[in-house]
């Protein structure tokens, strides 16, 4: 009987990041997606600002209102500008 050698299978390097990456370009484009996910979220915040206010008596079904908070002032300085 013959007995076969293979090499042993081993895995990646210990330091080494999936695909090859070398950590400085990980941080980098994780830093970089985090960053344009927070600024994307503040656009976002900014354009549909939220009414924070609690009424005192809450509004019967349908007499609820919603509209673009932020749009509303825009339009607004918009007018005035013209004027």
């Amino acid at each position: 009987m013959t007995h076969v050698r293979r090499c042993r299978c081993t895995g990646p390097a210990p330091g080494a990041m999936p695909a090859g990456v070398p950590w400085p370009t990980y941080l980098r484009a994780l830093a970089a997606s985090m960053l344009a996910m927070f600024a994307g979220a503040e656009v976002v915040h900014r354009y549909y600002r939220p009414d924070l206010s609690i009424p005192e008596i809450p509004p019967k079904p349908g007499e609820l209102k919603t509209e673009l908070l932020g749009l509303k002032e825009r339009s607004s300085e918009i007018q005035t500008s013209q004027q």
